[in-house]
């Protein structure tokens, strides 16, 4: 059976740890993943651990092995999460700036997100998520038409 590493704390660590666990001004997620380390170098395993605080053991096991690689900052924050990739390139997206902004379309004066999606072939969707962002839109639908 694997055993989880032994964390070994300095009494600065130990006394920065203790008063992050008992402290009702920090973050109850620092709390709990001080709580689990002073427990975690007290001896216990992950699975009881787990259990007194009420988490899962990967989540025990996640944060010994952060506070192992980084010390007290490992826990302090978050890890910085992936983002997810653009899937349309900005030129795309200025495209449809563009043309909503300075083209008056062949059907009619304004552009509609249907008739945009067609002529720069993305989704009408995505048009409408490009306008809010943009702050194209004045209404909830993700129309450029104010009032309608």
């Amino acid at each position: 059976m694997k055993r989880a590493p032994t964390l070994h704390l300095s009494d600065e660590q130990r006394s920065r740890l203790q008063q992050w666990a008992r402290s009702r001004l920090a973050q109850v997620r620092l709390a709990e993943r001080a709580r689990i380390i002073l427990l975690a170098a007290d001896g216990l395993g992950d699975k009881a651990i787990a259990a007194q605080e009420g988490c899962d053991r990967r989540t025990v096991s996640r944060w010994r092995k952060r506070f192992i690689e980084c010390g007290l900052d490992g826990i302090e924050r978050d890890a910085p999460r992936r983002t997810r990739r653009r899937r349309i390139s900005m030129e795309k997206i200025r495209t449809v700036v563009d043309k909503t902004t300075s083209e008056i379309p062949p059907s009619g004066n304004r552009w509609s997100s249907r008739s945009l999606a067609r002529a720069i072939g993305i989704s009408e969707a995505s048009i409408r998520r490009i306008w809010r962002a943009e702050g194209i839109c004045s209404n909830e639908r993700g129309d450029p038409r104010a009032g309608a």
